[in-house]
């Protein structure tokens, strides 16, 4: 098999599900100086910016945006290189896929839209775009809201046996080109359920229509840019974590969820590891896996919704 992607290449037919899921948003594509990042977009008050994980897409808020919408401009984006968002090409050092770069995406988006200042949420990798939103723009973020991650620089200098194990595609999907990619597209449904399977949770968390969404978008195109998405971990975010590690942190409030049956919360002291990255945390674990905001979207909203209105969550009874 061979397998050739060039960039902005192969993208996802568009589909109604995005629209039939995240009832009562518009849905838009705004240019950046590297991309077209798709957004949905609903509601009243103050914004606040929703980034997703690997391998989903803005969908995966479906559960929580629209009653975040009641109190908030709420504005969920495609990172660039996933789901609808356009995936311009890596460039020969990966630098295309940073999380600086998605960052830099999602505050021109922001601006575009007239939000000097707002609220960011991110699960997963769109945690660790938040993450790098907050610590370089601290003049752009209110307040940080993180899913399930603990720092990239903790995760790669600590790297426990079990989370390494759990976790092997970083370290598979930052592989030279074409490998991963190849093998991977040998079978796109097989790997995206597999992927979205996780031990102890299953895909029973999903819709129908969102486990649909996230199968329409597994295109060719789509993991070559996880796989540069992936490969920028390593060499660019990883060594400039490095380099802020003991000399920036983030100024904003900070609230950290992570799932009590996720790799996370099986491997890592959480709050530990946001600490010295903080100057204002909070956060607990939730009896959920690694997709808190589809698995218990009950318990997400409700600590969203008091931490984004300015007072203090607390876990729930």
């Amino acid at each position: 098999m061979s397998l050739k992607v060039t960039a902005g290449a192969g993208k996802a037919d568009p589909s109604p599900q995005a629209g039939a899921l995240l009832r009562g948003f518009s849905i838009r594509r705004l240019a950046t100086a590297g991309a077209e990042i798709n957004v949905a977009i609903a509601g009243v008050g103050p914004p606040l910016l929703l980034l997703h994980g690997n391998p989903l897409t803005l969908v995966s808020w479906h559960k929580v945006a629209p009653l975040l919408a009641q109190s908030f401009t709420v504005v969920a984006a495609d990172l660039r290189g996933y789901g609808d968002s356009s995936k311009p090409d890596g460039g020969p050092d990966h630098g295309g896929y940073s999380f600086r770069t998605m960052a830099e995406d999602n505050l021109e988006v922001m601006r575009q839209l007239g939000f000097a200042r707002f609220a960011v949420a991110g699960h997963d990798r769109g945690a660790r775009v938040a993450f790098r939103l907050a610590l370089d723009h601290p003049e752009a973020v209110t307040r940080l809201a993180a899913l399930d991650i603990v720092p990239t620089h903790h995760a790669l200098t600590k790297l426990p046996l079990g989370w390494a194990l759990e976790s092997y595609h970083w370290f598979f999907l930052a592989q030279k080109a074409p490998y991963p990619e190849r093998l991977i597209c040998a079978d796109l449904d097989y790997y995206i359920r597999y992927k979205l399977d996780k031990r102890g949770v299953g895909l029973d968390i999903f819709t129908p229509e969102a486990l649909a969404e996230y199968i329409r978008c597994t295109t060719p195109a789509q993991i070559h840019a996880v796989c540069e998405d992936y490969r920028a971990t390593l060499s660019i975010d990883f060594p400039m974590d490095q380099a802020d590690f003991g000399r920036k942190r983030i100024a904003c409030p900070v609230l950290v969820l992570w799932g009590r049956n996720s790799h996370v919360g099986r491997h890592f002291d959480a709050l530990g590891a946001w600490q010295p990255w903080c100057d204002d945390l909070r956060g607990w674990a939730i009896p959920t896996g690694h997709y808190p905001a589809e698995h218990r979207p009950d318990l997400v909203h409700a600590a969203f919704g008091e931490f984004f209105s300015g007072r203090e969550p607390r876990p729930a009874a």
